[in-house]
């Protein structure tokens, strides 16, 4: 009998303290300047949360541009290789960090505005560092790219990234980028 009630005592404060993963990002660019919170769901796509989230605790996404805009979906950011805002720019998005390559994670999850989901070659297995967030819906990426989270706060600092005005959305000229990404 105690060690039924212990069992059961252990199982509601887990359920009280359950992780969650958060990531506040401060955005610098010549309209968007503020801060987003991104609510990660590591029970939906457990591996890409976790290269997410140690990126950001080792610094990699600080200073990282928004390098493909296209108005009416979607903001990209993440080359933590090519996509450093002084560096040389004309790389970026060809990048990823210098660990291995992710397994999709796909869920059923759909692509609406704030959706959070990690960008890809043609290869489903080929997700590293990159990310983008929905402006609208794209419910043509379901099951096509993993979700990783949502944003909660700051989608109006997201709204005003720079567009990119180059060839398949890329940025032209000072990119908007992300200043500091951390853990909350």
């Amino acid at each position: 009998m105690h060690r039924l009630f212990l069992s059961f005592l252990i199982l509601i404060v887990s359920a009280t303290f359950a992780f969650t993963a958060k990531l506040e990002i401060s955005i610098k660019g010549e309209i968007a300047n503020g801060i987003v919170v991104i609510d990660l769901f590591e029970d939906v796509a457990p591996l890409h949360v976790e290269r997410m989230v140690e990126l950001a605790s080792k610094g990699k996404y600080d200073g990282i541009a928004f390098h493909r805009v296209i108005e009416g979906f979607m903001a990209q950011t993440g080359d933590v290789q090519f996509g450093k805002v002084g560096g040389d720019f004309s790389m970026a998005g060809r990048g990823g960090s210098d660990m291995p390559d992710l397994p999709a994670e796909f869920s059923n999850i759909p692509f609406d505005r704030g959706i959070v989901g990690m960008a890809r070659a043609q290869n489903p297995n080929s997700a590293n560092s990159q990310f983008f967030i929905m402006f609208k819906q794209g419910y043509f990426l379901n099951g096509q790219y993993t979700v990783v989270g949502k944003v909660v706060a700051g989608m109006d600092v997201i709204d005003d990234i720079k567009l990119g005005l180059g060839s398949n959305g890329s940025v032209l000229g000072s990119p908007d980028f992300m200043e500091q990404v951390r853990q909350k």
